[in-house]
């Protein structure tokens, strides 16, 4: 029998992970079974939002248009130019709540769920999937409210999805976990 190359140059070869133990997720080479990048949804693009600052801009002048040439004029122009802004800063305030997703990857042996915050923060959870409960709470005050529990902790899934996204999020989850479990 062959003796691999690492073994016989003398180097020490690193150990394989236990199952369910926490990985960095592009260490794994294996394909997993599930996974889903999830995101909250943008309605609009930043050419509808070029478009609807023109727009507004428009509107907001019309009221202008008879104070043309008077002292009024100079005292609406600086309200106009606030509503502007405030529209402006609230798309981009927008944009930056935009960069919040949620990463759900499940293999045979382990099933992680990586949520990137608006500020770069990475929150992480891990957990057999074997173990994992997935639960849709219909009577919850934030109408389906979807959690997974059996890692460390119990956590929210897809908190900023619509009710009937989540539930089918949770009917695919459910699908991938069957699909683990039979593999």
């Amino acid at each position: 029998m062959p003796v691999p190359n690492d073994l016989a140059a003398g180097r020490d070869v690193p150990p394989l992970p236990q199952p369910g133990s926490w990985v960095e997720w592009r260490e794994r080479q294996d394909c997993p079974i599930y996974q889903a990048t999830i995101w909250p949804n943008r309605s609009m693009g930043p050419k509808l939002r070029r478009n609807m600052l023109c727009f507004a801009a428009a509107g907001f002048s019309v009221p202008l248009i008879p104070a043309l040439g008077t002292p009024v004029f100079w005292g609406l122009l600086p309200f106009l130019g606030l509503a502007l802004g405030c529209l402006w800063f609230g798309f981009r305030m927008s944009d930056r709540s935009g960069r919040l997703h949620e990463v759900l990857t499940i293999w045979r042996d382990e099933m992680r769920v990586e949520r990137f915050e608006p500020r770069g923060d990475v929150l992480r959870w891990a957990a057999d999937p074997f173990r994992v409960r997935v639960q849709l709470h219909e009577d919850a005050r934030p109408e389906n409210y979807l959690t997974l529990t059996g890692g460390s902790r119990e956590i929210e899934l897809g908190a900023f999805l619509s009710p009937w996204e989540r539930l089918e999020l949770k009917e695919e989850v459910d699908a991938a976990l069957i699909k683990a479990f039979r593999d």
